[in-house]
């Protein structure tokens, strides 16, 4: 008579529970990484890539370091980190946490291709920064509100400031600095450096903010998301569009009313006594 094996009894328990656990319980890892944050609201559909799986994600989804979040056509996400800081990622984009330590203040994150608007807390600490990278280049802040986009078609990192100032350097290391209402962009395929900084227009500040609003109702397009913008930009934009409507009318007027000045006394004023 053949009599079973003590290993066999003992192992049977463990054999029984892995039966009644769902298969995708298996390839969750033993320990989750460092936590940087969660996702605080969505519009389907939404995944986080964690190692070889691919989770849907839904409110309060937690995102840890190396996690990416990806958007399909018409979704979003907002990321919450640890830090108080807030990511809203628009459609057909792909975001990874790469590292965020809230208390240490380092913060760093890929932005393979879409969209994405960072709110960042203000930076204390002397080595802490905030970085995205792109294939294109890097945007570092110190503690802004600014948006960033890359292109897989033109291979074109494009940055709007709308709080702050952004360094934006590309690859080869060659910055601009970007101040609230201004945008730059810059090439993977150029070594040229990053565009000198422009003042952005209110219609492509309004339209970087619909693209990354997260919930409340789909976005409002024109004038309306101005409350996306901080003042100061709405006012400063305001003035660099207005301002020039006013003045040069009216100094066409006021100089029509004067002698024409001779144009030798335009290149030489010291000839006309």
């Amino acid at each position: 008579m053949k009599t079973k094996s003590p290993f066999a009894f003992a192992i049977l328990p463990f054999l029984s529970f892995a039966l009644v656990l769902p298969p995708e319980t298996w390839a969750e890892p033993q320990a989750p990484g460092q936590k940087a944050g969660e996702v605080s609201r969505l519009i389907p559909a939404v995944s986080i890539d964690r190692g070889s799986k691919k989770i849907t994600a839904s409110a309060n989804s937690a995102v840890y370091w190396d996690d990416a979040v990806d958007t399909q056509v018409n979704a979003r996400a907002r990321i919450a980190l640890e830090d108080g800081s807030v990511l809203n990622v628009g459609s057909e984009s792909s975001i990874k946490v790469v590292k965020h330590d809230a208390g240490a203040q380092q913060t760093n994150l890929e932005l393979a291709y879409g969209k994405l608007r960072s709110q960042a807390q203000k930076i204390a600490k002397p080595d802490g920064k905030f970085e995205v990278h792109t294939p294109a280049g890097v945007a570092g802040v110190v503690g802004t509100d600014f948006y960033i986009a890359y292109d897989l078609t033109t291979k074109t990192m494009n940055v709007q400031v709308f709080e702050g100032v952004v360094r934006v350097c590309n690859l080869a290391g060659l910055c601009v600095e970007v101040k609230a209402g201004q945008f730059t962009n810059v090439r993977s395929d150029s070594s040229s450096a990053p565009l000198a900084p422009s003042q952005a227009s209110l219609e492509s500040l309004t339209a970087a903010a619909n693209e990354t609003q997260v919930g409340g109702g789909g976005p409002t397009p024109g004038i309306a998301q101005a409350h996306h913008i901080s003042k100061g930009v709405i006012i400063g934009t305001a003035i660099v569009v207005i301002v020039p409507a006013i003045v040069v009318p009216i100094s066409s007027k006021g100089s029509s009313k004067n002698t024409p000045v001779p144009n030798n006394c335009v290149v030489n004023p010291q000839s006309c006594g």
